[in-house]
């Protein structure tokens, strides 16, 4: 006697495709594309910086501390105050060591803002501070 039964379960079960293996390998493209990534900081305020023939790029990783004409000190794209400045960079510091720190001071600003802009980064143990110009 034949089992009829039996044969249709066999015919109705198919190809079966497994996704799981395709989903493990978009996670490690994803994972790869994330750590390769290099994201651009800002300060979160535009500047009207000075112009040096002598401006040269900076490369590596870098701490970017915003100055307006008005005095305003911004990092992180968020405004921050002379007194929390040096816990800030300490923190940025303490995640990669080696950063510079470049402060991007309006051309208007008081140099005694900047002054004191770089005062707090040494304090904070900074060794490379520079102040960021465009070339002509």
């Amino acid at each position: 006697m034949i089992n009829v039964t039996k044969k249709r379960r066999i015919k109705k079960k198919g190809l079966v495709l497994n996704i799981a293996p395709l989903i493990d390998m978009m996670f490690i493209l994803l994972i790869f594309f994330v750590v390769t990534t290099s994201f651009v900081k800002e300060t979160g305020v535009k500047v009207n910086r000075p112009i040096a023939r002598t401006a040269k790029r900076k490369g590596g990783q870098v701490i970017l501390v915003g100055v307006t004409k008005d005095g305003r000190i911004y990092m992180n794209r968020k405004e921050i105050d002379i007194r929390s400045l040096r816990t800030y960079v300490e923190r940025e510091l303490s995640e990669n060591p080696n950063s510079s720190v470049i402060i991007v001071a309006d051309r208007d600003s008081r140099t005694g803002i900047v002054i004191k802009v770089m005062d707090e980064c040494k304090l904070a143990g900074a060794k490379n501070i520079a102040i960021a110009a465009r070339n002509e």
